[in-house]
């Protein structure tokens, strides 16, 4: 029996997992007060704070810290790299701290995860961050040479629901032909093949779907007229673009359910809502073109998966394709117990990071 502590860092909190094997003996969220955070002026200054929280915590739980044999975080935004469990190393540290892809609360992950394995002499990992890319090199060609697509989207619950699925089906997941729709905070729709995501609409940066707090593809001669009408700052507009688009540029909210609840008595409600799923049901026709109309399985999830509407709508425009199966909502701390499960138990080597 392998026993883990999973950290899963956010930017107001600290999700923690105790596990035995797959099985989940507790989980807790740590909060974290805008005050407390705001003494910090960069985001990795976070670690020594969030670790005492975290000890002290499994302390008043009187969980020993030496009885765990591994110790896993959310992977952050590092380089790019192929999906996979990997050991956190010095290299890894590195580019963690000075924020190589950008400053995110996920780049504690690996940094405190490796800080207290290396206090109690056992291993430590993070599995599937969100900069895993495997694209097929003609899925990076923009018409803009300095502007090739790019990967960043939900990989870790991405390979976590595939897995499940094939797992199921009783099938090897290097052996099927799937589309992933995480639908979250962002959106994000994945064509797996050969165990490879080889094209994925980006969730962060401006492709596919609009989402609760994201604008998804915009007409872009219209952005740029925007970005120098003088009338925003370049923060303000990427503001529009990643935080405040999506639901709540359109509805003035972020919650999927509460859009639904309006959409049955506002007519603008009911055509956002409309729009979603229209525009999450094109992002798959896009990917089952990609895998040349051989898709076994269409699998939907994410928090916006718990709505049955928005299931059983993108269903009903989509299901000509392949079957649909939905997993709604999102097991990170699972998923990361398990990418370590399979490197503890030998079912895969950990990969190293340079």
């Amino acid at each position: 029996m392998i026993k883990s502590l999973i950290i899963n860092p956010g930017s107001t909190s600290t999700k923690l997992g105790v596990f035995e094997d797959e099985n989940l003996i507790f989980e807790e969220t740590l909060r974290h007060t805008t005050e407390e955070i705001s003494r910090f002026e960069k985001i990795v200054d976070q670690v020594d704070f969030r670790k005492e929280m975290i000890l002290n915590f499994l302390k008043d739980k009187d969980v020993d810290i030496n009885s765990f044999d591994v110790i896993v975080g959310r992977g952050g935004l590092l380089k790019p790299i192929p999906s996979g469990t990997y050991s956190v190393t010095d290299n890894l540290i590195r580019d963690l701290r000075n924020a190589v892809g950008g400053e995110h609360a996920s780049n504690l992950g690996g940094i405190l995860a490796k800080g207290i394995a290396d206090e109690i002499g056992v291993p430590s990992y993070i599995v599937d961050p969100v900069v895993v890319d495997e694209l097929d090199d003609v899925a990076r060609v923009s018409g803009v040479p300095e502007l090739p697509r790019t990967s960043v989207f939900h990989a870790l619950n991405q390979k976590a629901v595939a897995k499940r699925y094939a797992k199921e089906a009783g099938k090897k997941y290097e052996d099927l032909n799937l589309i992933v729709v995480h639908m979250g905070g962002g959106v994000s729709v994945g064509a797996h093949t050969g165990g490879r995501i080889v094209d994925v609409f980006n969730a962060l940066s401006g492709e596919g779907a609009f989402s609760p707090e994201r604008a998804g593809g915009v007409p872009p001669a219209a952005l740029v007229e925007m970005c120098f009408s003088g009338k925003y700052t370049k923060d303000e507009v990427k503001k529009k673009l990643i935080g405040n688009g999506g639901f709540n540029a359109l509805l003035g909210t972020n919650n999927a359910q509460e859009v639904y609840k309006r959409s049955l008595t506002e007519e603008k409600a009911k055509l956002v809502f409309d729009a979603f799923v229209y525009q999450v049901s094109k992002d798959i026709g896009a990917q089952a073109a990609v895998l040349k109309g051989k898709v076994d399985q269409i699998i939907l999830t994410g928090g916006i998966a718990h709505g049955g509407q928005v299931t059983n709508d993108i269903k009903e425009r989509v299901s000509f394709i392949a079957p649909v199966t939905v997993y709604p909502g999102e097991d990170e701390l699972l998923a990361l117990a398990q990418g370590a499960l399979r490197v503890m138990n030998g079912e895969e080597e950990a990969k190293q990071y340079s």
